[in-house]
C-alpha cells in the first residue's frame, strides 16, 4: 500500500469513527410540559414511597421496574403497591442511564405523575418533569418538593428555546394546593 493510499485509508477510518461517535453521542431532548398539562394528561398522581427496584435485560436494553407503596392518591385509582417501568438501570457492574429518566432509592418519597394502561406497569409522565421529590428539613421537619427537571434545560416549543424552570423547594402544603387547583381545572 502506497503512502497516499495509506493516508486516504486513515482519513476515511478517522471520519467514519467521528460519524459513529456523533451517532452514539445523541442526547435526550424533552419538550416542556406545563404543570397543568402534567396533571391533565396523567392517568394517576400520587405521593409514593419507593420500596425496591429490579433491573433486567429486555430486547437488548436494560429496563428497571420500581415498586412503590402508596402514601396518598391525588388522582386515579391505584392499588396499595404500584410498579413503574423505566428505561435504564444497573445489572451487575453494567449501568445504563438515560438523561431525564428518574431513578429512585428505597425509602425515598416523591409525588409522581403516572401514565399507563390497565394490566401494564405505569410509566412516569414526562420523565423528570413528572417527578417531584420530597425532602424533609431535619431541623424544622418541614417537607419541600423539588421537580427533577428544575435543574435541567427543557425545550419550550412556544418560545423555541431551551430554558430552566420547574418547581424548587416548594412547601408540600403549597404544592398540594397547586396540584388540587390543576386537577379541578380539568374537571370544569
Amino acid at each position: 500500500m502506497s503512502f497516499v493510499q495509506r493516508r486516504r485509508f486513515l482519513w476515511i477510518l478517522f471520519l467514519t469513527g467521528l460519524a459513529l461517535l456523533a451517532v452514539a453521542a445523541n442526547a435526550t431532548t424533552l419538550s416542556r410540559l406545563r404543570f397543568e398539562e402534567l396533571a391533565n394528561q396523567a392517568t394517576a398522581v400520587a405521593r409514593l414511597r419507593c420500596i425496591g427496584a429490579e433491573s433486567r435485560w429486555e430486547n437488548g436494553e436494560i429496563w428497571t421496574e420500581t415498586r412503590f407503596e402508596i402514601v396518598e392518591v391525588n388522582k386515579g385509582l391505584l392499588p396499595g403497591v404500584v410498579s413503574v417501568r423505566m428505561l435504564g438501570g444497573r445489572i451487575g457492574s453494567l449501568r445504563s442511564r438515560i438523561d431525564g429518566v428518574p431513578a429512585f432509592r428505597p425509602g425515598e418519597e416523591a409525588y409522581v405523575f403516572l401514565w399507563g394502561h390497565e394490566g401494564e406497569p405505569f410509566r412516569v409522565l414526562g420523565w423528570s418533569q413528572g417527578t417531584f421529590r420530597i425532602a424533609r428539613d431535619p431541623r424544622t421537619g418541614l417537607e419541600r418538593v423539588t421537580q427533577d427537571s428544575a435543574a435541567a434545560p427543557i425545550f419550550d416549543p412556544q418560545t423555541r428555546r431551551f430554558r430552566h424552570g420547574g418547581i424548587r423547594n416548594l412547601p408540600v402544603a403549597i404544592f398540594q394546593l397547586k396540584l388540587r387547583k390543576a386537577l379541578e381545572e380539568k374537571t370544569l
